[in-house]
């Protein structure tokens, strides 16, 4: 069956459409770079509501496993690939792509000139499209809110280890999770609009999660969060280092079309140190708003000088634009949960020899 991809601005792309849905498809278009990694990108809660082309030209040849899924079920609203395997060639594969997305009824098209779909987004931003059987525009759509259809509705423990972390949830990662619990941690998963019982639990330390979306979806609960990260040792990663900076005062754009692959390289200003980081948002720090705020820029992108991480200049807070976890992605980044463990000990020794 025939399928188009259609664009915002008119653009069309014809493709080989799935037999998974009948009514158009509409989300914020995307691309994404990575070689590997799709079923990652499909479930990690970040991509909620957007519609993922996959840049590298042959997809799902090693299938779907039980192992590498972000979250329960896809997030994804649609996938534009120009191949995918209709056979999957890996000891761990349980099913196909194709078979995975049917399964759970996301739209896909296969047979698209994803490099012509790239070059569109690249030059024209990130826009609505929708996918259909037929050619049609998008409508107008308001893109907010998806921290609430992201984030859990309770608490939840994980782990009897120690040190014991709140993970304030915006729509986290597993590989989140397992990365803090190898570290032998205990982590109490906490929706963001239940910021106020973080002082209830008196954890730790604090990790804010990646989530979907506009870190201003959040600015009505950052009096709250301010409040507890005055008192905790903190890391935020991605979509929480973004709604950190907007807590002590810094503000935040919108990039044309992203950040989104498993190569983007990052300079540390500390060491001097560029290593190859894995990143997924549509948000950035705006670094002039820093300059009235006690948050410094600790890293940043080496192709777009773009803002990847901050330090507090009194408080015991990093944060990370680029997910430290990976998944998929190189693992160069891993230091930045030691270094988060390392603020936690000596502040336990602070408040221990104080």
């Amino acid at each position: 069956m025939e399928g188009f991809l259609n664009l915002q601005d008119g653009q069309q792309y014809s493709g080989e459409a799935s037999a998974s849905w009948e009514s158009p498809i509409q989300g914020e278009i995307v691309f994404f770079t990575g070689m590997t990694g799709y079923q990652e990108v499909i479930t990690d809660p970040s991509y909620k509501g957007q519609i993922v082309v996959f840049t590298y030209p042959l997809i799902g040849n090693y299938g779907i496993n039980e192992d590498d899924s972000e979250s329960s079920q896809p997030q994804v609203s649609g996938v534009v690939m120009l191949h995918c395997a209709e056979i999957p060639s890996h000891y761990k594969a349980t099913s196909s792509l194709k078979d995975y997305l049917n399964h759970h009824g996301i739209p896909f098209l296969t047979g698209v000139d994803t490099r012509e779909v790239t070059k569109a987004i690249r030059n024209g931003g990130t826009r609505q499209a929708v996918i259909a059987n037929k050619l049609c525009l998008p409508a107008e759509a308001d893109q907010g809110g998806f921290i609430f259809e992201a984030s859990g509705e309770k608490l939840k423990t994980f782990g009897k280890g120690t040190p014991h972390l709140a993970l304030v949830d915006f729509g986290y990662k597993q590989s989140i999770m397992t990365a803090l619990m190898e570290k032998g941690a205990s982590v109490t998963v906490v929706p963001f609009q239940d910021i106020h019982k973080i002082m209830e639990l008196q954890p730790d330390g604090i990790v804010l999660s990646n989530g979907p979306g506009d870190p201003k979806d959040a600015v009505a609960y950052l009096p709250k969060l301010k409040n507890v990260l005055d008192q905790f040792p903190t890391l935020g990663i991605c979509y929480g280092h973004q709604v950190i900076a907007l807590a002590y005062g810094g503000d935040t754009n919108k990039l044309s079309f992203g950040h989104r692959g498993a190569n983007h390289p990052v300079k540390d200003l500390e060491t001097g140190r560029v290593f190859l980081t894995s990143q997924n948002h549509n948000y950035v720090v705006a670094e002039e708003s820093l300059s009235q705020t006690e948050l410094i820029n600790r890293f940043y992108n080496v192709n777009d000088s773009s803002v990847e991480g901050l330090n507090h200049l009194h408080k015991p807070i990093i944060t990370a634009q680029f997910h430290p976890e990976a998944k998929p992605g190189p693992e160069d980044a891993g230091w930045i949960f030691d270094d988060f463990f390392t603020l936690i000990s000596l502040e336990k020794g602070e408040k221990i020899y104080a």
